[in-house]
C-alpha cells in the first residue's frame, strides 16, 4: 500500500478537450445531431453547456433548458419524458461511437505531458463522461499515439459522475494512491474542476483546447491574437467561479505546473 510521503502521487486527466479532440468537438456534434433527429434544433452553446457530465445526464440537462424544453413540447406535444431520454440515449451511443473515430487525435503536447509525468514517477489516471463502449474506440487510438493511462474511469463506473468526487475516488483506489491532496485533476470543464475540488485534489483548468473555447486546432490558429486573448479572458473568468488552483492554455504547459505543485507540497502547502 502506498504511504503518504509528502510527494505528489498521481495526475488524473480528462479525455476530450484535455488530452484528445482539440475543441472537444465530438460530444457537441453528437448531441446536436441526436436532438436534430428528434425534430428539435439546439445550438452548439446549448450542446456544450453541461459538458463533463455523464452523457445521459448531459442529455437530460439539455432537455431541461427552458428554451429547449419549449421547442421539444412544440415539436412533440408534451414535455420530454424519461422514455424519451432512454430512446435518445440508445440512439446516441452508436452515433457518438461513429463520430469518435474522427476525433481521437491527441492534442499537441499531450503525449509529452504524460511522458513528463512518468519521468517524475507519477501514476496517470483518467476519467471521462464516455462509457467503456465508447472508450473502446478512443483508447486504442490514444495508445497508438503514445498515451496510455493507468486507469480509465468511465460513466457508469460510479454511482454519479462529475461534479461529485466519486470518479476521482475510484481512480485513486485503482491506482492505489492517497491521500487525494497529493493528486492533480486536469480538466477542460467546470464540472470536472468542481469534482477535483470536491475530492480535495489540486486542480488545473484547461482553457484553450477544450469545451470552453470549442474551436478546432485549425479554427483557433485562424483567429487573431486579439480575438483569442479576449476569448481566453472570458474563459478564465468563467473558470474562476469554480476556483481551480491553476489555469493553463493546454496540457503542454503541465510540466511547469507540476514543478510549482511539487514545490508547494515540499513547503507543506495543500490544496
Amino acid at each position: 500500500m502506498t504511504q503518504r510521503t509528502g510527494k505528489l502521487q498521481a495526475v488524473v486527466f480528462d479525455w476530450a478537450g484535455t488530452m484528445i479532440d482539440f475543441g472537444s468537438r465530438a460530444p457537441a456534434a453528437a448531441f446536436e445531431e441526436i436532438f436534430r433527429q428528434e425534430g428539435v434544433a439546439i445550438t452548439t452553446a446549448q450542446a456544450r453547456e453541461p459538458m463533463g457530465m455523464a452523457k445521459r445526464e448531459h442529455m437530460r440537462a439539455i432537455l431541461d433548458m427552458p428554451d429547449v424544453a419549449a421547442r421539444w413540447e412544440a415539436a412533440h406535444g408534451q414535455a420530454g419524458t424519461e422514455a424519451d431520454i432512454d430512446r435518445m440515449y440508445e440512439n446516441f451511443l452508436p452515433l457518438q461511437k461513429e463520430v469518435l473515430g474522427q476525433y481521437s487525435r491527441l492534442i499537441p503536447g499531450a503525449a509529452d505531458a504524460a511522458a513528463d509525468c512518468r519521468r517524475r514517477g507519477l501514476k496517470i489516471g483518467s476519467s471521462t463522461g464516455y462509457t467503456h463502449e465508447l472508450m473502446d474506440t478512443v483508447l486504442p487510438r490514444s495508445i497508438e499515439q503514445g498515451y496510455e493511462p493507468d486507469c480509465v474511469i468511465c460513466a457508469g463506473d460510479t454511482p454519479e459522475g462529475r461534479p461529485k468526487p466519486w470518479m476521482l475516488f475510484e481512480a485513486a483506489q485503482q491506482m492505489d494512491v492517497y491521500p487525494l491532496d497529493l493528486v492533480v485533476k486536469v480538466d477542460d470543464t467546470l464540472v470536472g474542476i468542481e469534482a477535483g475540488r470536491n475530492a480535495g485534489c489540486w486542480t488545473v483548468a484547461i482553457t484553450m483546447t477544450g469545451n470552453e473555447l470549442g474551436l478546432s486546432e485549425e479554427e483557433a490558429a485562424a483567429c487573431s491574437a486579439e480575438d483569442l486573448a479576449a476569448r481566453e479572458m472570458q474563459i478564465c473568468a468563467k473558470f474562476s467561479r469554480v476556483s481551480p488552483h491553476f489555469m493553463i492554455r493546454s496540457v503542454s504547459e503541465m510540466p511547469q505546473v507540476l514543478d510549482e505543485i511539487e514545490s508547494r507540497i515540499a513547503n507543506g502547502e495543500r490544496p
